[in-house]
């Protein structure tokens, strides 16, 4: 057993830091897909309603939400539930001159909204952009987590480009099967705040 430990570790000391994150990416994308639909959108639910629980969602003023695509936590509802409020809400748009997110404010998610180059719905070239330095909290989508606050997306490093711009709160969203042990990172990895899962949350701090 000790001796398997220590192989499996020098075999991942060898990896580079994209081959562990891709495996990474691959182990937690098959764990999603066994969530059935149901529980998928039960899951969301609870999560939405533990975010509202939150001193730091109460605290916040300004928030930018995430749309999410289909194996993600389906925040989307309490955007439309919120943006009627007294919150100034914001999604990503992507930039298409340097392949950049900036953050667009909504007031009105059923005529402010396109579907972007990616599939992914964001808001139309009218709304009014919106500094990150303005927003208070970040709802940061991931293919995972860990408890240190290391998130591992994508692999464009949309996210992480946004968030250098960002000294508000940000806090990684997922399913309990996307939290893992360790998400290897590099230094220009950024690092949540707070990790919401539908059943806690994980104050990493600064």
């Amino acid at each position: 057993m000790a001796r398997r430990t220590g192989r499996g570790s020098k075999e991942k000391q060898k990896m580079t830091l994209n081959e562990q994150k891709a495996a990474l990416r691959r182990k937690i994308r098959e764990a999603l897909k066994n969530i059935l639909p149901a529980a998928r959108n039960a899951a969301s639910a609870q999560l939405r309603t533990l975010l509202k629980e939150q001193l730091f969602w109460e605290n916040s003023a300004s928030i930018l939400f995430f749309a999410p695509l289909p194996d993600e936590m389906d925040v989307w509802p309490l955007l439309e539930e919120t943006v009627s409020g007294e919150k100034i809400i914001a999604l990503p748009r992507l930039d298409p001159a340097d392949q950049s997110y900036v953050a667009r404010r909504i007031q009105n998610p059923q005529t402010e909204i396109a579907v972007g180059p990616f599939g992914i719905r964001e808001p139309k070239t009218d709304c009014a952009e919106i500094a990150m330095s303005r927003l208070d909290l970040i709802l940061v989508p991931g293919v995972a987590f860990d408890l240190f606050g290391h998130r591992l997306g994508r692999g464009r490093g949309f996210y992480d480009r946004l968030l250098v711009e960002a000294p508000g709160l940000k806090c990684g969203i997922g399913f309990e099967e996307q939290i893992t042990h360790e998400v290897p990172a590099g230094n220009h990895d950024m690092q949540m705040d707070f990790v919401l899962t539908p059943t806690r949350c994980i104050e990493v701090g600064r």
